[in-house]
């Protein structure tokens, strides 16, 4: 029906090999199509439905289904255990769940379904009616009779035609849960309108969106980075969409180079915590394929060291490809502080100037706005299109979390985003990591970006995760928990080297009083380290909060008998 129908709309590359390439035309068919099985099976406008999916096409047409007859989706990342993903099906109160047999990560099936099955077992989740499975392993599963479909058998009998719902600009587009550190996670609401305009600018604005460009962000669906910048924003803008249901792992540690190669990408988007760890598997991976498609790269999820920064714009980008490093999260819908490609300077390690129309501001606990290199609170001080509208069943805690932890000045309310930052004498704005990852030492605001920049600087040092601990004199000290080179050893040396290194690069004021070293980090699922487990286990509190995200529980375990260094 457009120019681009022809158009690779979806370039999908499955772990063990498997490819395949939806144009437009094609992708709009099924979208269609799933959309009139997901009415057959009764689904309706406004009611909720559950996507628990691998990263496959299926992955994206199940949300733009969705879309199209205005029933809200709420994707659950397939890492999840069928706890977490029971608790946001009841709290979505989903009337279908979407799901696969199973998927492949890091070499192994994931079992999605028989995940499900158990999510739904003892009718916990009442308001669920039907299952629709997509076939990807082949594994053998249980079909429940009368519940479970096959989406293949189902497609068969419906028609390609689906006209899309009216919706108005507000109604709900989808609900997708962010953990809090309360416990229960929070479901995020976004809307049609604003969401996609905002999705869509931001797209083709920070991205420099060109009709050739071959796309590739390596986010899962399951987070917001997927669903804004590898369904929402991309296709609107009528780009070419790179997904992969894999990652890099130990018997293919060059899959993102050989996707590059592959297909041309043009543009790469990642987060910091997957360079840090392409740094670590060596440069010869990289340097041995051709990379010279490439003409941008961004980073996105957490703040990015300088020297992590500098690695990514040398041996991948070629000392040629401009760094957009983005700040944002699933409450903003979109990229908020960010560098236009050739418009704006960038500083390694800064997220640079708020994205335009994008009022952001550093400000005190009273809501004071701070002087220039002074530690504050970020916040925004204006609406923007792709704001979230409420937390889904809980508007009180909205306005409590988001609204009224700085105080209103002038009856002017501002959005609170959870993170510290400092901004220079530039304007540029340096994300300091989570409030809660602001550490006071002796009256002075360290972000633990800031002290663990210094400890990675270090040839030793592969990853650094910084946490504080109270003090009777200082008020709060710092604690390092640290991974090493392949080549390095942990020892008594080690340790107080690393912290005069702290010293040289920082000042006396950063030395760590702890360095503990370990093997490994607890980390999210997308990456992401758990500074609160760290604190947990440095304080010797109880683990509390949400932890549907940790990606390896082992880890825990083995944090709590590392070697400390104290002296």
């Amino acid at each position: 029906t457009t120019w681009r129908k022809n158009k690779a709309a979806i370039i999908w590359e499955g772990e063990p090999g498997d490819s395949r390439t939806l144009t437009y035309a094609q992708l709009h068919r099924e979208v269609c199509q799933f959309a009139n099985v997901l009415k057959q099976l009764g689904v309706q406008k406004g009611d909720r439905v559950g996507i628990y999916m691998p990263m496959i096409p299926e992955a994206a047409i199940a949300m733009l289904a969705c879309a199209r007859i205005g029933a809200p989706h709420s994707v659950v990342f397939g890492g999840f255990s069928a706890e977490a993903l029971r608790d946001r099906l009841i709290d979505a109160k989903a009337k279908l769940v979407v799901t696969a047999d199973g998927g492949w990560r890091k070499d192994e099936i994931v079992p999605l379904k028989e995940r499900v099955d158990q999510a739904l077992a003892n009718n916990a989740v009442p308001t669920v009616q039907n299952v629709l499975v997509v076939e990807r392993t082949r594994q053998k599963i249980h079909m429940e009779p009368g519940r479970d479909h096959w989406w293949h058998d189902l497609q068969k009998s419906v028609s390609t035609d689906c006209p899309a719902e009216p919706m108005d600009s507000e109604d709900m587009l989808f609900i997708l849960y962010t953990s809090g550190s309360t416990g229960k996670p929070k479901g995020v609401v976004h809307t049609h309108g604003g969401y996609n305009l905002y999705t869509h600018i931001t797209t083709k604005w920070i991205f420099d969106l060109q009709e050739k460009d071959v796309y590739w962000c390596t986010a899962d669906i399951g987070w917001i980075t997927g669903h804004s910048y590898i369904v929402y924003g991309p296709l609107s803008n009528g780009t070419t969409t790179v997904m992969y249901e894999g990652a890099p792992r130990s018997s293919n540690p060059a899959c993102f180079w050989d996707i590059i190669e592959k297909y041309s990408v043009t543009i790469f988007y990642t987060a910091p915590t997957a360079i840090r760890s392409l740094i670590k598997m060596g440069e010869h991976l990289p340097q041995t394929r051709n990379l010279s498609s490439l003409r941008l790269l961004g980073t996105v999820g957490e703040p990015i060291n300088p020297e992590a920064w500098m690695w990514y714009y040398k041996v991948i980008g070629g000392d040629r490809c401009p760094i957009v490093d983005t700040w944002w999260q699933t409450e903003t819908g979109g990229i908020m502080i960010t560098p236009l490609p050739g418009a704006i300077p960038t500083k390694p390690g800064s997220a640079t100037l708020p994205f335009p129309g994008i009022l952001a501001d550093v400000v005190d606990s009273e809501g004071n706005s701070v002087k220039d290199n002074e530690g504050g609170y970020l916040v925004i001080r204006y609406p923007w299109p792709g704001m979230m509208r409420t937390i889904y069943g809980d508007p009180d805690r909205f306005r409590r979390n988001y609204w009224e932890y700085i105080p209103p000045k002038d009856e002017q309310y501002v959005y609170f985003a959870g993170d510290g930052a400092r901004r220079d004498e530039e304007g540029y704005f340096w994300i300091m990591g989570r409030v809660d990852d602001v550490i006071n030492v002796s009256g002075h605001r360290l972000g633990t970006m800031e002290v663990e920049s210094a400890l990675v600087s270090h040839p030793a040092v592969a990853e650094a995760a910084v946490v504080s601990k109270p003090d009777e004199l200082k008020g709060e000290d710092i604690v390092a928990f640290i991974t090493l080179e392949t080549k390095y050893i942990s020892s008594e040396e080690l340790s107080q080297e690393l912290k005069q290194h702290v010293v040289k690069e920082i000042g006396a004021i950063a030395r760590p009083g702890e360095i503990r070293f370990t093997d490994a980090l607890p980390k999210t699922r997308s990456g992401k380290i758990m500074r609160r487990l760290l604190r947990s286990i440095v304080t010797g509190q109880e683990m509390s909060g949400d932890t549907s995200t940790l990606e390896d529980r082992s880890v825990l375990e083995k944090l709590r008998e590392t070697k400390v260094s104290n002296l």
